[in-house]
């Protein structure tokens, strides 16, 4: 009797210790860390009482998705891995509200990537960590159990191309264990692998991203069937470029298989992910659980096979569509939407060029999506920019430089114009102009600086070539990158220096002006030709994008405008990532009806094409495009921003918009309404002109001021009903709702 109270002493003090232990990474005894493997874990455990919060820590390398109780709780956890070379991410989910009292199961099915890619940097070793010090219970040990699904293979067809760390996805619902994850499972005990901190995977870095929004599952807008010899192509179409999980309901003999791709598989001309099932016998349902995005989903289904429902499930970064543009010019309200349409589908795990082809975090990209998203999406979306920031700084070489995409295990080379650009005014200044979070910029203010001095001066005082790992200024031709990459320069030390006044550092800001100075003497005593800037060197057509980016950062004065506007009338170079700068160029020189002009020309084919809701990576697609061709490329909607900045007018002036600006430039449009969703709160804003004048009114949230500025060619005649000093030019105002005449200057 005495021996077996001892033992049952000695099993609880065993179990206690279990659960009390440090959380370890865990692994399946029979994983082979193969690519594309799939793992399923189990714990179950008593509670007594359910604690007030459960916050847990979960980490995978690749993915995970979590059950408790047979509830799902996380749909595709974990962020690429990737904060830095050595590093990985982790997500903190509250459980308690899926937790009782008595018997508890947690479940978790795991994917390993295991493939290089644009956008992930594997540790080599697939594992699942928990650990919440809350409930120990929780943790992750050789208390869970575990095993390969067995359902899950890897097609043999075509694989994915090199830039996507996703593979294909093959189900075989003959190997299925239904339900397995809300009923206990008789596996082997899992394989401790190493604890928190270990390599391969290295410090956990919380997750600085929410997690995916998940719209649920809904019907497409169309289901067409069109027969074929052996199987029948089901095409279903989508309401817009979406990231979804196909769904199916089918009955159908055993081994049966089923082909699940969408029309932008072939996106930018290289194969990207689609979804394989093989059929049990009988009725049954699945959905991919690998995301694919496209505006038709394609069921390729054997001739035995009864599609009885097919389906949808869209998932994307949790954000809302706050902001809000319209007006009297439907062309720019339709360019708008699509332009919002294919932000959103750039938005996942990062920023990224495209979701079909690469899903790659490229930096001129990002730039451009970030500061369209300030005036399109509500402030969670900012957090995206944020991660994107410091991992660009987490990546950083020990000799200064840095390089995008990352996180990556397969691409190393700097993009130096692509640098400049993501470290300055419309870069890593943007964000913290727009959010007001120094934090951020003390952090990174040191990486920034050390990678502006790797660049080093000509004799003739502008900013010697740097060729990086590809020396490349935009898509297309007659790109004169030497004066491309002095006036990029020139924009980052404006970064630089704003964030150097944000963070109180004088001595820098002083020796950063004075630099910049220097430059702006020694371009134009280099560059400007009379007629153009151009390098010495450069011999092919004249580059609008480097007279653009002359304007937009200061280097140009008022005295050059008249020439460079000539260019601008007889030059189209410019991609649609570098055509930003042109439209902005042209408002900044008061010349914004020339620019909505030049917009419509040039964006007029993809704006007007009817086949898609998203903008082109090129001026148009196949034989039209250049660069690969996507059909939903973000760095094509920089107009979006334009037309809250510009037209409207709306920018901040001072870190988190504790002042803006409010300069109006309806450049021949008659009316536009505006909501901008700030840090602060929305400011909205509405304008009507006509040949006498403008019309304008707009509210200043708590905890901000604003300065309105007299559109061009007018005067300010009344604010809030009553008249003020005619020869005044702008207004300080409060907090509250406000309205402004004005009239035009005869």
């Amino acid at each position: 009797m005495k021996l077996k109270v001892f033992m049952m002493l000695v099993s609880v003090a065993l179990c206690s210790y279990a659960f009390a232990s440090e959380p370890s990474w865990i692994t399946t005894v029979d994983n082979k860390d193969k690519t594309s493997t799939w793992m399923c874990f189990q714990n179950e455990f008593d509670l007594q009482d359910i604690p007030q919060n459960a916050f847990t820590r979960i980490a995978a390398d690749s993915k995970y998705w979590l059950w408790i109780n047979g509830i799902l709780v996380v749909r595709e956890g974990g962020v690429k891995r990737g904060p830095n070379p050595e590093d990985s991410y982790c997500d903190t989910v509250d459980l308690n509200p899926y937790l009782h009292k008595g018997k508890n199961l947690v479940s978790a099915l795991v994917w390993y990537f295991g493939k290089q890619g644009f956008s992930y940097n594997p540790s080599g070793k697939g594992a699942f960590f928990m650990s919440c010090e809350y409930l120990p219970e929780l943790n992750t040990g050789n208390n869970w159990r575990g095993q390969l699904h067995p359902a899950f293979y890897m097609p043999d067809r075509t694989i994915p191309n090199y830039r996507l760390p996703e593979s294909n996805i093959g189900f075989d619902a003959r190997r299925d264990i239904s339900g397995w994850q809300a009923e206990s499972q008789k596996w082997k005990n899992a394989k401790e692998v190493g604890a928190e901190g270990d390599k391969p995977w290295g410090k956990l870095h919380d997750r600085i991203i929410p997690q995916w929004k998940d719209y649920g599952v809904a019907n497409y807008m169309s289901v067409e069937r069109r027969p074929g010899a052996k199987a029948d192509t089901i095409i279903a179409k989508l309401p817009y470029n979406c990231h979804v999980n196909p769904v199916m309901t089918v009955s159908a003999p055993a081994g049966k298989k089923i082909d699940i791709r969408t029309d932008n598989y072939m996106g930018g001309g290289e194969p990207g992910v689609y979804a394989e099932y093989v059929t049990k016998k009988g009725v049954q349902t699945y959905e991919a659980p690998g995301w694919m995005n496209g505006h038709h989903v394609i069921y390729t289904v054997p001739k035995e096979v009864e599609v009885q429902n097919v389906a949808y499930r869209e998932t994307g970064y949790d954000t809302d569509f706050t902001g809000t543009f319209e007006c009297s010019d439907e062309f720019l309200n339709k360019y708008r939407q699509k332009a919002l349409r294919t932000l959103y589908v750039t938005m996942r795990d990062t920023y990224m060029d495209c979701p079909d082809r690469e899903r790659a975090q490229w930096w001129g990209d990002e730039v451009n999506e970030s500061g369209e998203a300030f005036y399109a999406l509500s402030p969670s979306s900012h957090a995206l920019m944020k991660k994107g920031m410091y991992e660009l700084i987490g990546w950083q070489r020990a000799d200064g430089s840095i390089y995008a995409p990352v996180p990556s295990s397969n691409w190393n080379k700097e993009l130096p114009g692509q640098m400049l650009a993501s470290v300055g005014k419309y870069g890593f200044w943007n964000y913290v102009l727009n959010t007001g979070d120094l934090e951020t910029a003390a952090d990174l203010y040191d990486g920034v600086k050390r990678y502006l001095s790797v660049w080093k001066k000509a004799p003739d005082g502008t900013m010697s070539d740097r060729e990086g790992g590809w020396h490349w200024g935009d898509w297309g031709d007659n790109i004169d990158k030497v004066a491309l990459y002095n006036a990029l320069y020139y924009i980052a030390q404006t970064g630089l220096r704003e964030m150097a006044i944000s963070l109180g550092n004088k001595a820098d800001a002083d020796s950063i002006s004075k630099e910049m100075h220097n430059l702006k003497e020694a371009f134009n005593r280099s560059f400007w030709t009379g007629k153009a800037y151009r390098h010495p060197d450069y011999k092919d057509d004249t580059d609008d994008r480097v007279q653009a980016l002359a304007v937009v950062s200061g280097l140009a004065d008022n005295d050059k405008y008249p020439a460079l506007l000539e260019i601008f009338r007889t030059t189209q170079h410019a991609s649609p990532y570098m055509e930003k700068y042109v439209t902005e160029a042209l408002f900044d020189m008061g010349e914004g009806k020339f620019a909505l002009e030049r917009m419509k020309h040039r964006f007029g084919p993809m704006v007007n094409h009817p086949g898609y809701s998203t903008l082109f990576e090129g001026w148009g697609i196949g034989k039209e495009g250049f660069g690969g061709g996507t059909t939903n490329h973000a760095w094509s909607g920089g107009g979006l921003t334009i037309l809250s900045q510009k037209v409207c007018g709306i920018e901040p002036l001072s870190p988190g918009y504790r002042s803006f600006r409010i300069a109006p430039d309806l450049a021949g449009v008659e009316w536009v309404r505006t909501v901008v969703p700030t840090v602060r709160g929305e400011i909205n804003f509405e304008a009507k002109e006509d040949s006498n004048g403008m019309e304008f009114s707009f509210n200043v949230p708590e905890g901000t001021s604003a300065i309105a500025v007299a559109p061009r060619g007018m005067k300010i005649v009344s604010v809030d009903g009553k008249k003020c000093d005619p020869r005044s030019s702008a207004v300080l105002s409060k907090v509250g709702n406000h309205s402004i005449s004005a009239t035009r200057i005869k």
